[in-house]
């Protein structure tokens, strides 16, 4: 978390410390770096700067509109999946020209937004929906350029739930049939076929099956021009890995040498979606203190964040350092404690047995790597407000989305007529 750092005693968010955020704003809160998202996507950019690439953020990982308008202004397009998400990106200053859309769920609906829009591209994930986008577009009077989403049957060597390369994951259309399918897609009169896609899964940390998957991928497009198509675009997917602990990770120059080793010398427009790589290490979740309670056998922290706010660790099991706000001193004792939110729920825990130095009532806590699927995949479970995000440049910071008030959430009910 290099723009998130002690200075003079406590952690800061580049030149703004956390505790005067938090005293303006109450916690919890997210809070994302704007050099942190610069760095990140300028790297990746430049990484296949040779290679005719062009970024399209994935808007899943984070859909803030500030976080969005910072990326359309360093040249990101957008990966979406649902004309939500589309109207996320045109609103942010994304370009309907340069939007994918993704998904295996496309409605008829969303397909027809997308389409009025004019949208770069769509994802197909199956024969059904080609047909169904195909019927949609004809009846608009349109051809919807599309790129078909090929499952490599490639292990991502990732998490079960974020995988999606497999021949058993729903995700994409079986390799072994793409030739027929894209000789059908061709043939269509509402469809433009441009060229084929990828996305095998996320955080990966071993480049092998990015290898795997960019050979067969290959080996697929030289198929397909033998038997006389146009293949014209190659989208590679995202899921670069982030370090959440130690982990060793794929670097973007190693990324870059297997992408090119597959499809540089093929006149491809080559596409990437990446989304945790470049906002995973730009956002934390500050949260407080409320008790420290000693149990029976071990001792619990709980804080005034909960899974509702950042549910990764309860849905994945996943691991976030948590970063004392006041800087502990180099000799300060360590304990074993569990981290644990308020929710009425066993699950509801972000560290189990994890070392950390005293904590006391009212302290504050930062949950690092907490910029990708954090605040997206937020609820009000509890009836607890969506909390605010807070983004940082240089000495300054800005509330990107206030906290949610209580009117707003008991607000969405209505009562029928009989009560």
């Amino acid at each position: 978390m290099s723009h998130f750092h002690y200075q003079d005693g406590e952690l800061y968010a580049e030149g703004v410390p956390l505790s005067r955020i938090a005293a303006e704003v109450g916690t919890p809160f997210y809070c994302y770096s704007t050099a942190k998202l610069t760095d990140n996507y300028r790297a990746f950019d430049a990484a296949l700067g040779g290679l005719n690439a062009r970024l399209y953020f994935s808007l899943k990982a984070n859909s803030n509109q500030a976080v969005i308008k910072t990326l359309a202004g360093l040249g990101a397009g957008a990966d979406v999946v649902s004309v939500g998400e589309m109207y996320r990106a045109l609103k942010a200053g994304i370009p309907a020209g340069d939007i994918v859309f993704a998904g295996v769920g496309k409605t008829r609906a969303e397909m027809v937004e997308a389409l009025k829009a004019g949208i770069y591209q769509f994802n197909v994930e199956s024969p059904g929906e080609l047909r169904t986008l195909n019927e949609v577009a004809v009846a608009l009077g349109k051809r919807a350029p599309i790129a078909l989403r090929i499952n490599p049957d490639v292990d991502a060597k990732t998490h079960a739930k974020i995988a999606t390369g497999k021949s058993e994951n729903k995700f994409g259309i079986d390799i072994e049939h793409a030739a027929a399918i894209y000789a059908e897609a061709a043939g269509l009169p509402g469809i433009e076929v441009k060229g084929l896609a990828c996305h095998i899964g996320s955080q990966l940390t071993d480049i092998a099956p990015f290898k795997d998957a960019f050979r067969k991928m290959s080996d697929l497009v030289k198929a397909l021009r033998a038997k006389g198509h146009t293949v014209e675009r190659v989208d590679l997917g995202g899921g670069v890995g982030i370090t959440y602990r130690e982990e060793q990770t794929i670097s973007f120059a190693d990324y870059t040498t297997a992408v090119a080793e597959n499809f540089g010398n093929m006149g491809l427009k080559l596409e990437a979606e990446p989304g945790r790589s470049i906002v995973g290490n730009s956002g934390i979740l500050v949260s407080r203190v409320i008790n420290v309670k000693a149990g029976v056998s071990r001792t619990f922290v709980i804080v005034d964040a909960a899974m509702n706010d950042l549910i990764r660790p309860t849905l994945y099991d996943a691991y976030h350092q948590i970063l004392p706000v006041r800087q502990p001193a180099d000799d300060a004792p360590v304990t074993r404690v569990d981290v644990v939110g308020p929710i009425c729920e066993t699950g509801d825990q972000f560290a189990e047995q994890r070392p950390l130095p005293p904590l006391a009532p009212e302290d504050l806590i930062a949950f690092g790597e907490a910029g990708a699927y954090g605040a997206v995949m937020s609820s009000t479970y509890n009836t607890r407000p969506l909390v605010p995000e807070v983004l940082v440049k240089g000495d300054k910071f800005e509330v990107v989305r206030p906290r949610q008030t209580y009117d707003a959430i008991i607000g969405q009910d209505i009562l029928p007529s009989w009560l």
